[in-house]
C-alpha cells in the first residue's frame, strides 16, 4: 500500500505560537491570529527531534518554510521525508519525499486513496506526538512574551529537553 513511500524517513511538520504583539506580517489566515511558525523534523524510528527551523511569520506556507530551511539537502540519499497535505509538492524537492493523496475535484475519493492515507497517517503520527511533547512546556504552549529573534533558540532548547527525556525513558526501559 505504501510502496511509493521511503522505508527509512524523517517526518516534517510545523506548529504555530501566538506572539505578544500582533502585527500584519505575522497574521496566519489558517489560525485567524498573529502567529510565529516553527518547523520540526522528527526521526520516524525513535521519535527524536532532529531539526528545528528558524521561526518565521505564521502566514508562510509549510512547503515554503521547508524550501527555505534547506533541511532536505542535508538528508542522506537513502532517507526520505514525509509530510502532511501542507507539504504537497515535496516530491519535487526531494526524490524520496511523500505526502497524503489529495481528494480529486468532483468525484468521491477512491477507496485505495482512503487506505493509503490511513496507513500514511499511522506513519506520520510520530511528528504530532513530538509536537505535543514540545507543547507541554509553557514557553511553547502559551503566548510568546519574549523577543521574536530568540524564538527559534527557545524551540531548540525545548527540543533538546524533549530528546533528553526520550533518552532517559529508553535507558530506564
Amino acid at each position: 500500500m505504501l510502496q511509493d513511500t521511503p522505508g527509512l524517513a524523517v517526518i516534517v511538520d510545523s506548529f504555530e505560537q501566538r506572539p505578544k504583539r500582533s502585527q500584519r506580517a505575522y497574521y496566519s489566515g489558517q489560525k485567524k491570529a498573529h502567529t510565529l511558525k516553527s518547523q520540526v523534523t522528527v526521526d520516524e524510528g525513535s521519535g527524536r527531534l532532529v531539526h528545528v527551523s528558524e521561526s518565521v511569520p505564521g502566514r508562510w506556507a509549510d512547503i515554503k518554510l521547508l524550501k527555505r530551511s534547506r533541511m532536505l539537502g542535508r538528508l542522506p540519499d537513502r532517507v526520505g521525508a514525509l509530510g502532511d497535505l501542507g507539504y504537497t509538492g515535496i516530491r519535487d524537492l526531494h526524490p524520496s519525499g511523500a505526502c497524503p493523496r489529495r481528494k480529486p475535484r468532483g468525484p468521491e475519493r477512491p477507496p485505495e486513496d482512503r487506505k493509503y492515507n490511513r496507513a500514511f497517517s499511522r506513519r506520520r503520527i510520530g511528528a504530532e506526538h513530538a509536537i505535543g511533547r514540545l507543547r507541554r512546556f509553557r514557553s511553547l504552549a502559551h503566548v510568546n512574551r519574549h523577543r521574536r529573534p530568540g524564538h527559534a533558540r527557545r524551540v531548540r532548547a525545548v527540543a533538546g529537553l524533549v530528546n533528553r527525556m526520550l533518552d532517559h525513558r529508553t535507558k530506564a526501559a
